[in-house]
């Protein structure tokens, strides 16, 4: 994985407001990039360098294997949460449709630099690899980038922008 990429996933979970949360997915499409499992993968392996509990998954369940600890940070935060954990750390779940992050007009400046970041080191990697005929290989793995900026906010169902 690119190490540009980690980067950018680290620094946008750092600005995830305490008792809030984004899912993985919405990771990815504030980075226009990536997506659940590649945001997952980072987290994975450098997360504890962040606030961890603020990114799980879209159902709204902690991440695994990390819900007991994940619970006394929400309850610290007091992060919207449903049911109580059992002794296992499974059983509840984040209320996501209330404690999900909408970015300030602050946090779209850095998000659009990371997002920026990413695409000129994404076209930079498609220019190393243009096949002979023009296209640039791979292509039909193109992915689109969000419209979101200031004053937008993502939607509380699929992570789209809405004005």
């Amino acid at each position: 994985m690119r190490q540009d990429y980690q980067e950018a996933v680290m620094a946008a979970v750092e600005l995830i407001a305490p008792g809030k949360v984004l899912a993985y997915g919405d990771i990815a499409e504030l980075l226009g990039t990536g997506g659940p499992r590649q945001v997952g993968a980072v987290m994975a392996r450098s997360g504890g360098a962040v606030p961890w509990w603020r990114v799980i998954r879209a159902s709204g369940e902690p991440p695994a294997c990390h819900g007991r600890t994940a619970w006394e940070h929400y309850a610290a935060e007091n992060t919207p949460v449903r049911g109580t954990p059992a002794d296992d750390g499974t059983g509840y779940r984040v209320r996501i449709a209330e404690a999900r992050w909408q970015p300030s007009a602050a946090d779209w400046i850095v998000l659009d630099g990371l997002r920026r970041g990413l695409g000129s080191a994404e076209a930079d990697s498609e220019a190393a690899e243009q096949a002979p005929g023009g296209a640039p290989a791979g292509c039909g793995d193109a992915v689109g980038r969000s419209a979101a900026g200031p004053d937008r906010a993502m939607s509380v169902r699929h992570g789209e922008v809405e004005a």
